[in-house]
C-alpha cells in the first residue's frame, strides 16, 4: 500500500508541489508529512491536497488556506 498526495489549484486541477512529497507507507506519516510543509505547498502555488490509498481517494479536497476566525485573523493551519 502506497499512501500518496494531489496537488490542486482551487479548481481541482492538478499542479506541481513546491515541496517534493514521498510516496508514504502509512495514512499518518501522509498527514504528519503535509501538516509540516502545509504553509510552502501553499506559498508555491497548491491550493489544496487529496489523499490516496493506491488509486482510493480517502479524502479530500482538503485546502491549504488557514480558515479565517471569527474576528477576521487567520487560524493556524489548513481548513478542513
Amino acid at each position: 500500500m502506497a499512501w500518496t498526495w494531489r496537488f490542486e489549484k482551487s479548481d481541482g486541477t492538478e499542479t506541481q508541489p513546491a515541496v517534493a512529497p514521498d510516496e508514504f507507507t502509512t495514512q499518518g506519516d501522509a498527514e504528519s508529512w503535509v501538516g509540516e510543509v502545509w504553509k510552502e505547498l501553499a506559498d508555491g502555488g497548491a491550493d489544496q491536497v487529496t489523499l490516496f490509498e493506491d488509486a482510493t481517494k480517502i479524502y479530500g479536497p482538503m485546502s491549504l488556506h488557514p480558515k479565517e476566525t471569527a474576528d477576521g485573523a487567520d487560524a493556524a493551519g489548513p481548513e478542513d
